[in-house]
């Protein structure tokens, strides 16, 4: 299993809503969250005066499914985000409303350093694939010695750890069950047996595995050709796969083009299905006709394994 972190969350105003201090035990790194409502109060924080990176966060009224994400570097972050807060015709930015700053507690953070940090990040944003990106092409920054290289890559991963934890999704990156590892290592995430759900009437076939807690319906696939069920529900995230290309049309059919992860096995089940569905009795084990709900019943009913040590 993968080695458990402590991240230290402090609500400065006491509130969740508010501002939200995150700390990595042995990381340099400072990280600060909040509401655009609460910029009054956060630009005058000591780490407004550093060099550091930050992230605007607002809905995206073309999608609903992701994010609109603004990435930026510079070397005074309180005076960059009062630029922000202007309108678009005064050169600010309207769409965000939730700001991220990620700066270092020993301010040994130059600018090098975070052009650096914006291009990488920006590069596995687009990469992943969890929201959609306000930076326009982002040029790669190799202005760094390789020993420098290295503490930002690590950098890199303590953010891609935190981000999450502060409800943050959009650099979280989950290996996909078709995608191997290009590596492989000790600490794989947890994998379930191959599900299927079949809709016999309509010659539909769809396998799926959930992987670290995310269940994804694998690349190849089928769905209905359209949305059958009623208005709502898990319609607009259907016409949302059409319109992204995960669901291609094929022989009458829609054909996942890629792993496709959902945040539950009904949801995965509707999209397959073209209406709501059970995914937890829809979905079964491909080996043994098990449904989700029996297998997922039978791990939670397992006798804990005794410490040998006891």
């Amino acid at each position: 299993m993968t080695q458990g972190r402590s991240i230290r969350l402090f609500l400065v105003d006491g509130t969740a809503t508010g501002l939200i201090t995150a700390e990595i035990m042995n990381w340099t790194g400072h990280v600060i969250i909040g509401p655009r409502t609460k910029l009054a109060e956060l630009v005058k924080r000591p780490e407004c005066n550093r060099t550091g990176i930050y992230f605007l966060i607002g809905p995206d009224p073309d999608n609903s499914l992701r994010p609109l994400v603004y990435i930026g570097e510079t070397d005074d972050v309180g005076k960059r985000l009062k630029q922000h807060n202007r309108t678009e015709e005064q050169g600010g930015k309207d769409f965000w409303e939730r700001v991220c700053l990620v700066t270092s507690k020993d301010q040994n953070l130059t600018k090098a350093h975070v052009k650096y940090l914006e291009s990488q990040l920006i590069s596995r944003a687009r990469d992943v694939g969890r929201c959609s990106m306000v930076n326009g092409t982002a040029h790669e920054y190799i202005g760094l010695p390789e020993s420098d290289q290295a503490d930002m890559a690590f950098f890199v991963d303590q953010i891609r750890t935190v981000l999450p934890v502060l409800g943050l999704d959009f650099l979280r990156d989950t290996t996909r069950p078709s995608s191997p590892a290009a590596t492989p290592t000790s600490a794989e995430p947890e994998q379930s047996p191959i599900f299927t759900l079949e809709l016999r009437r309509h010659g539909i076939r769809a396998q799926a595995q959930e992987i670290d807690g995310e269940f994804f319906v694998l690349k190849g696939s089928q769905a209905r050709s359209e949305w059958r069920g009623p208005e709502g529900g898990y319609q607009n995230l259907f016409r949302q796969l059409c319109d992204d290309g995960v669901l291609r049309p094929e022989h009458g059919q829609m054909v996942f083009t890629d792993d496709q992860a959902f945040s539950s096995p009904s949801a995965a089940a509707a999209v397959v299905s073209g209406r709501t569905a059970n995914g937890r009795i829809a979905w079964v084990v491909a080996d043994s006709g098990q449904s989700y709900a029996a297998w997922q019943d039978q791990r939670v009913t397992e006798p804990a394994i005794e410490n040998p040590s006891e």
